[in-house]
C-alpha cells in the first residue's frame, strides 16, 4: 500500500516557478513509477509527465517540455515537479500518481491533489 502526498501548490505569476511535492508513505515506493497530472477547471485530468523508478528516465507532455522538469530523491520517497516559466494555461489542480508498471490510464494511487494558479 502507498499513499501519496502533494505539497507546494500556490499562487505564482506568468513567468515565474513553483515545485511541487510528492511525498509517499509506505514500502518498496522505490518500485514505482510516478506520474504528475493536473486538471484545469472545467477540463479533463491531463498527464503532465512521468519518472521511473530510479529517476533515469523521464517523460513530458509537449506542452511542459523545457519547462517542467521530474526528479526524484528515492531515499526520502519523494518525487519533485519543477515548474518554471509559468503560463497562465498551468493553472490547474496537480495530481500525482503512482504506478508499478507505468500504466498511466489506471494507476495503482493517487495523491489528493494541491491547487496552482498562474496569474499574469
Amino acid at each position: 500500500q502507498v499513499q501519496l502526498g502533494e505539497s507546494g501548490g500556490g499562487l505564482a505569476q506568468a513567468g515565474g516557478s513553483l515545485r511541487l511535492s510528492c511525498a509517499a508513505s509506505g514500502r518498496f515506493f522505490n518500485k514505482y513509477e510516478v506520474g504528475w497530472f493536473r486538471q484545469a477547471p472545467g477540463k479533463e485530468r491531463e498527464f503532465v509527465g512521468a519518472i521511473n523508478w530510479s529517476g533515469g528516465s523521464t517523460s513530458y507532455v509537449e506542452s511542459v517540455k523545457g519547462r517542467f522538469t521530474i526528479s526524484r530523491d528515492n531515499a526520502k520517497n519523494t518525487v519533485y515537479l519543477q515548474m518554471n516559466s509559468l503560463k497562465l494555461e498551468d493553472t490547474g489542480v496537480y495530481y500525482c500518481a503512482a504506478d508499478s508498471r507505468g500504466d498511466w490510464h489506471r494507476p495503482d494511487y493517487w495523491g489528493q491533489g494541491t491547487q496552482v494558479t498562474v496569474s499574469s
